[in-house]
């Protein structure tokens, strides 16, 4: 079975789903919070650093993006590991992105309250992007507000439809069912869906 990883980040954390296939049938084979930060601090790198002077505020919002970094990158291969173990190869990767954040500084950044949690969002998606390109994952970035629209194109269903086999998905392997787990599961299905449309 072709193995997929669907992420779906917040702040210093990620839902997590690894979804199978076959040429007829879709299978959860784990889902679980992943955590992409270990101290407080390092959930909101941008607001920790908001009343630093700016060398200070710099240096530590970069120990702040090293840690998501390297905090995603244990947990995708953590993820790849545990399916390994178990006789599946994990192919693909899918992770909800927000909308492109303009290429400002951090001094940029901290000077807008609303920039902060914008950059602290993009920071964890792309940890978790990056993560799977280094292990050597096909990766599909899938935009979060358009996910159902790129799902209905990618899957050739309908909305319904889909939604019907994401709750059937979620009462097969059980709870919680939220919607973290719902369009983490849709993400990972695009992915699957493109690598079969490359074979």
């Amino acid at each position: 079975m072709k193995v997929a990883l669907g992420f779906k980040a917040h702040s210093g954390w990620a839902a997590s789903i690894v979804l199978a296939a076959d040429q007829n049938s879709l299978q959860i084979l784990d889902r679980r919070r992943v955590e992409l930060a270990h101290d407080q601090w390092e959930r909101q790198p941008y607001h920790a650093a908001e009343q630093l002077e700016p060398q200070a505020a710099q240096k530590l919002v970069e120990r702040g993006v090293r840690s998501a970094n390297k905090y995603a990158t244990r947990e995708v291969k953590a993820a790849i590991k545990r399916m390994e173990s178990t006789g599946h190869k994990v192919v693909t990767c899918a992770v909800l992105t927000g909308a492109a954040m303009p290429d400002w500084s951090v001094d940029e950044i901290l000077a807008v309250h609303f920039r902060m949690h914008k950059a602290e969002g993009v920071l964890f998606r792309e940890a978790l992007v990056e993560a799977a390109f280094a292990c050597g994952l096909r990766v599909t970035p899938v935009p979060e507000k358009s996910l159902m629209e790129w799902a209905v194109k990618a899957l050739k269903k309908s909305e319904n439809d889909l939604m019907n086999e994401i709750v059937g998905l979620g009462k097969r392997f059980g709870p919680p069912w939220g919607k973290d787990q719902k369009e983490a599961t849709l993400a990972a299905m695009i992915a699957l869906s493109q690598m079969s449309d490359e074979l």
